[in-house]
């Protein structure tokens, strides 16, 4: 194929042709008929099975080379990682026969009985098609199992068996559907396992350890047992569409049942995969471009010399050596950079280097710092730069010998020489006009308007500022925290307060001339809390009953906020401004705002405006507040429209937050917000943050993502950055790299502790290089790609249509597949989909994001919650977006109440819920308690202790009551261990299985169609493998 087929790579270019059958995108809910399936999806039956083909071996008559394919000591089919182990297949199982029937304890399905054995004695078992070895099951996971190595759940009728639909041409069937066998409700084309079934279909060789060795890709197979489809079949008149023109008939078997969904690759299966073989683990960083586990499992890091995955995570460990392969595999190259990612009790925190006057020891040339990858040479006199190879002298003070293998004898006393990750204690010259600085200040700026003193709000957050104030961020072994406090209430005037401890009452000042804003006092305004608390806490007491009556319903915002950094510039300090903001705001003030929310756009050129912020005031604000270190986070409480894409912009480039409640009202979001307002105060965080990147010769960073303010093209600011913000970087190439000194990379960031001591934190990361691509695509991680790809769309939907992001999306998505199919993976038939095993269920995160209800475009979707999730996503990481593309679906009516764990999450799809039961979905930002209709009225009394379901009122619950048996205090600990887990504190729903509330909780099921557009996820298996083969012919 030549390389002209490859498309846009994120700098979005215009649209790109070829997107056939999508042409509205995923629009609206998709007919029946979207991606050309002809007939309503009716129950489907079943194509032929293919011809099997035996090994397919290299032109020299060899066995086929272990294309990064077979089980060997460093890379399994099954999980996205290396060193995992499955246990061999019995050599003598008649499973391994040429032509056997997957072990039957592999599907315990839900959907349909296996066949029973006799009759598959001789049929395909050994399907392991493309690499998805046989292994045994464990335990009763099944349905959520992609252990079920074959696509293949019902004995394939041999070949040459005609197809049970029509054969005649079918042109608008989808090219070939996917990974399964016999896809179950699609109508359409015969997806036949017709067409030679390629590699994995045959007597597995043993490799190494004795697992059979694929010719095939590395993975998990081409999902499908052959998809067959009309395009591939060629002219040949009458042939079954997509099969081999004819063939021996004589081994009909019985004919197919549909397809089981378990037979396309599950994310959970691989999740518990990667948990089995790697979790409870030490994972030590001593080796070069090693995969980390994945995010969601559970294991130790010990830093030896690269950072740890929870500070840096590449999209690919093995970079190529060329920009042409990376241009050729569009595989994005970039690093996820969590630099405040907290760090387990269980993990040594990082070291602190202090230089003293000298301060850290840099190369001269690229100003990289002092690390594990500088070596030294010249009997320890000198030192070469691991990044730009410059030859430094070693300072006087730093010398030491070297020991015989050319290493300092100081190497594991020294942090900075031994491991990935640690601090420098910064000199003046690091600081603002060479002074040190002061301690951080908070500052809490609530709106005072009709809404929120009616809703109970301003009461609220007076009475728990009381309390939070005792917990604000303080030095490691400081007693109390070294932080100042300030408070600002407002409408559409400001109201400050003078807190000063002398005083026996606090006073207000009043500033109502908004356009010119300034600070009425100096000295009083930021004190610190545990020497002013009797007046804070009067002035908290008196606040509420201050504008009880009020009646003023307008307000400002952009003069809040300018008050906020003309506050901290007055006391030469950086901070944090707490906005607690209900209404859009139109009061005449700069930065006064219009309601410019219109939903016919949606779908139109002009969409994309309605993200944009509106320019000016905002933009302006923004850069004073980077340049004065002061981050802004928005708490917002609105009834209607706000204009969220412009109230959210200085927040979003002040590593900010914004928190919205919708329809605020105490007893259904108060905890939440509680929550959510505690862990914002409480969290790490660093202050007037700058980042730089460096990178070896032959790469650099070129492009970054997250909630930050880029001055020029290296320096990434950060007016704060907390333990949740991630920033994702993109690199490319800018010539060759080589094989054996891989590729090096720094993360430098300079910043201020809440102690307000200046320091530099340091990551170190060094990955592989090759000029293999198969050696990239064995060593991708499908989670830090998918942040990268939802997080360039999301800028990129700024400036293009939806459709046109989208359909890059799409595309990029084929485009990677069909590079790994054409130079990776064995031959095999066209209607096969093959996937590299490390990006298996790469669709179903592509899928899910496509379905976001940023990139959805549906006029039933709110825009402000729209441009919402556009920011929160924006500086996510890994971590985040992976639960929230794939949400955990927890049964709970099935667990044990003695054992300490979460129980197993099944697969996100409606076909896994039952009526009897009850689950638990969970996606980091929201949590929902779905009930079926015929859930056991113990387990109800149990838990909300009403006798059954129909005594639950159909409003809508937010509250589990705390009750004294196991099955209430199981779910309770179930529910507090997984808030613990993440960012933000999320609001949990109860829903009754067919109430009208069921259908939010719907939209989170996202291996089915979505609810406001979007394909379920083996439609979209199915429309990628079509473009995967129109790009391959």
């Amino acid at each position: 194929m030549s390389q002209q087929g490859y498309v846009a790579a994120p700098p979005y270019s215009q649209a790109q042709a070829g997107m056939g059958g999508y042409s509205t995108g995923f629009g609206n809910p998709p007919p029946q008929s979207h991606y050309g399936y002809g007939s309503p999806p009716q129950g489907y039956s079943a194509p032929p099975t293919g011809v099997l083909k035996p090994p397919a071996s290299s032109p020299s008559g060899m066995p086929p080379p272990p294309v990064s394919s077979q089980y060997g000591a460093n890379i399994q089919q099954n999980g996205a990682h290396p060193h995992s182990s499955f246990p061999p297949p019995v050599a003598s199982a008649p499973s391994m026969s040429p032509y056997g029937q997957p072990p039957q304890g592999a599907f315990h399905s839900m959907a349909q009985v296996p066949p029973p054995t006799q009759q598959l004695s001789n049929q395909m078992s050994a399907m392991n098609i493309g690499g998805y070895g046989q292994r045994p099951m464990q335990g009763p996971q099944s349905p959520s199992s992609s252990a079920a190595p074959q696509y293949q759940t019902s004995p394939p009728p041999a070949m040459g068996h005609p197809p049970l639909s029509p054969p005649g041409p079918q042109p608008s069937s989808l090219g070939s559907p996917p990974p399964m066998a016999t896809m179950g409700p699609m109508a359409g084309p015969p997806m036949g396992m017709s067409g030679p079934p390629g590699p994995g279909v045959n007597q597995p060789q043993l490799g190494p350890q004795g697992y059979p060795q694929q010719p095939g890709s590395p993975i998990a197979g081409p999902y499908g047992a052959q998809m067959a489809g009309p395009q591939m079949a060629g002219p040949q008149s009458g042939a079954f569409p997509g099969g081999f023109p004819g063939g021996p008939a004589q081994m009909a078997g019985p004919p197919q049942k549909k397809l089981d969904p378990d037979s396309i690759p599950s994310t959970t299966q691989m999740i518990e995969d990667d948990q089995a073989k790697r979790g409870g683990q030490v994972y030590v960083t001593n080796i070069r471009g090693q995969v980390p586990p994945l995010v969601t499992t559970d294991f130790t890091v010990q830093d030896q010399g690269n950072a740890s995955p929870r500070f840096m995570r590449c999209t690919t460990y093995s970079f190529p050596c060329t920009a042409d392969l990376a241009k050729q595999c569009k595989v994005p190259l970039a690093a996820i950079l969590k630099p405040f990612a907290t760090v387990p009790k269980n993990e040594t925190p990082l070291y602190i280097v202090n230089h003293g006057e000298a301060g850290p020891i840099r190369c001269n040339r690229c100003k990289a710092y002092m690390c594990p990858y500088m070596q030294f040479i010249d009997g320890g006199r000198r030192y070469q730069c691991g990044f730009c190879s410059c030859v430094n002298e070693v300072p006087v003070q730093y010398f030491q010998h070297l020991d015989h293998m050319g290493r300092r004898m100081d190497m594991y006393e020294r942090p900075e020489l031994s491991l990935g990750s640690y601090e420098y204690i910064a000199t003046l010259d690091y600081c603002k006009n060479n002074k040190p600085p002061n301690p951080p200040a908070y500052i809490f700026m609530i709106d005072v308007s009709y809404n929120n003193i009616k809703s109970g709000l301003v009461k609220l957050i007076c009475e728990e500022l009381k309390t939070l104030l005792d917990r604000l961020p303080k030095e490691e072994g400081a007693e109390t925290s070294a932080m100042k406090v300030g408070f600002v209430t407002y409408n559409k005037i400001l109201h400050f307060y003078n807190v000063k401890s002398a005083l026996a009452q606090p006073q207000m000042m009043v500033v109502s001339d908004v356009a010119e804003m300034f600070v009425p006092l100096l000295d009083g305004f930021l004190v610190n809390f545990q020497e002013s608390r009797a007046v804070i806490n009067n002035l908290l007491d008196q606040i509420p009953d201050m504008f009880a009556d009020t009646n003023e319903s307008e307000t400002v915002f952009a003069p809040v906020i300018q008050a906020g950094v003309e506050a901290l510039k007055a006391a030469e300090c950086s901070g944090k401004l707490f906005i607690f903001h209900s209404s859009i705001p139109t009061a005449e003030a700069p930065g006064k705002l219009k309601n410019r929310d219109d939903r016919k756009l949606v779908g139109t050129e002009k969409e994309k405006t309605l993200f944009q912020p509106q320019r000016g005031v905002y933009e302006q604000l923004a850069k004073d507040c980077v340049a004065q270190g002061c981050c802004v986070d928005l708490f917002l409480f609105p009834n209607q429209y706000v204009d969220v894409a412009t109230m959210g912009d200085v927040p979003s480039h002040t590593g900010g937050s914004v928190y919205k409640y919708s329809n605020f009202q105490m007893e259904v979001n108060g905890q939440q917000f509680l929550s959510d307002l505690r862990k914002d105060v409480e969290k790490s965080i660093g202050f007037d943050a700058i980042m730089r990147v460096r990178t070896g010769t032959g790469f650099r960073a070129t492009d970054f993502f997250g909630a930050i303010y880029m001055n020029n093209t290296t320096d990434v600011e950060m007016a704060a950055v907390d333990c949740d913000k991630a920033v994702t970087v993109e690199f490319k190439h800018d010539d060759s790299l080589s094989e054996e000194s891989g590729a090096v990379m720094q993360c430098a960031l300079l910043y201020t502790t809440i102690g307000g001591q200046r320091r530099l934190r340091i990551h170190n990361l060094s990955l592989n290089c090759s000029s293999q691509l198969s050696e990239l695509y064995k060593s991708c991680e499908t989670d830090a790609l998918i942040n990268f790809f939802a997080k360039s769309a999301y800028r990129a939907m700024l400036n293009q249509p939806l459709k046109v992001v989208r359909e890059i999306l799409v595309n990029q998505t084929a485009h990677m597949l069909a590079c790994y199919r054409k130079n990776c993976a064995s031959p095999s038939a066209a209607s096969q989909l093959i996937l590299p095993d490390a990006m298996k269920v790469f669709p179903v995160y592509m899928n899910s994001l496509l379905k976001t209800p940023s990139l959805v475009g549906s006029t039933e979707l709110s825009t402000d919650d729209r441009a919402f999730h556009r920011f929160l996503v924006n500086s996510m990481g890994v971590e985040e977006t992976q639960v929230l593309l794939y949400p955990r679906l927890i049964p709970l009516h099935t667990m044990d109440v003695s054992s300490e764990a979460i129980p197993a999450p099944v697969r996100c799809s409606e076909e896994r819920l039952n009526e009897s039961g009850m689950f638990l979905l969970e996606n980091g930002l929201l949590m929902f308690l779905w009930l079926g209709q015929a859930c056991p009225p113990d387990l109800i009394q149990n838990l909300f202790n009403v006798p059954s379901l129909g005594h639950l009122s159909s409003e809508v619950q937010t509250s589990l009551p705390v009750l004294d048996n196991a099955h209430s205090k199981k779910i309770h600990s179930i529910i507090s261990s997984i808030s613990q887990q993440r960012a933000s504190s999320m609001k949990l729903l109860i829903v009754k299985q067919k109430d009208r509330s069921e259908t939010l909780f719907r939209q989170h099921l996202v291996e089915d169609k979505g609810l406001h557009g979007g394909a379920s996820y083996m439609d979209f298996l199915c429309y990628v493998h079509r473009e995967i083969r129109q790009l391959l012919t």
